[in-house]
């Protein structure tokens, strides 16, 4: 459905966001990373649910990432196992603080399905060593592209942040869901940058 021009309600117990598509068609030159730098990444070849939630839910919470939350374990672990998905984390002080996902089961294409870190290494050079990590494990596959999707409810810098590591943008979407804060998907103070709007709210 086509929305029309001008506003559109959006129900009580809703999020809704304008979501950004990206794309990249050829690998970028590598961008220049912190000398030294306190972290490591490793890949998890086959992950388990508890571990991956955990990790998700610490780098996701506080933008309202809730889908892979609300998966059943045995559909879950069917992605995050897929031979042709990889999962990583990148460590910091022994624990596991950045989390990346790519998705190659559409033939010729990488998704960068989720890439974060927690808020304590925002602004440490990691966001910068991951991407530049991502990017060669998806294009060392034959790959006509690699894309992502961000959102006005992710950190403020990740439009930007991506279009400097090369993306480019190619299609503008509104995405609405029920408000995780409001399943139990999510802690009630997360995201204070996105009001919950209630049943009987003013």
């Amino acid at each position: 459905m086509i929305l029309p021009d001008g506003y559109s309600d959006v129900a009580a117990g809703k999020v809704a966001s304008v979501v950004t598509c990206l794309e990249m068609r050829a690998r970028p030159p590598r961008r220049a990373e912190r000398p030294d730098p306190p972290f490591t990444l490793r890949r998890v070849p086959v992950p388990e649910a508890a571990w991956y939630r955990d990790l998700y839910a610490r780098v996701g919470t506080e933008w309202l990432w809730f889908s892979r939350l609300r998966m059943p374990v045995a559909e879950l672990e069917a992605v995050i196992r897929h031979p042709d998905v990889e999962v990583y984390a990148l460590s910091a002080g022994g624990r596991d603080e950045g989390l990346l996902e790519l998705d190659f089961r559409d033939p010729g294409e990488c998704e960068l399905a989720f890439f974060g870190l927690t808020t304590p290494l925002l602004g440490q050079g990691a966001g910068r060593l991951l991407m530049n990590r991502a990017i060669d494990a998806a294009w060392a596959r034959p790959i006509r592209r690699l894309w992502v999707h961000t959102c006005t409810i992710d950190h403020p810098g990740a439009l930007a942040f991506y279009r400097r590591s090369g993306f480019v943008p190619y299609a503008r979407r509104i995405e609405i869901a029920d408000d995780p804060r409001l399943t139990g998907l999510a802690p009630r103070e997360a995201a204070p940058h996105v009001p919950i709007i209630e049943a009987g709210d003013p």
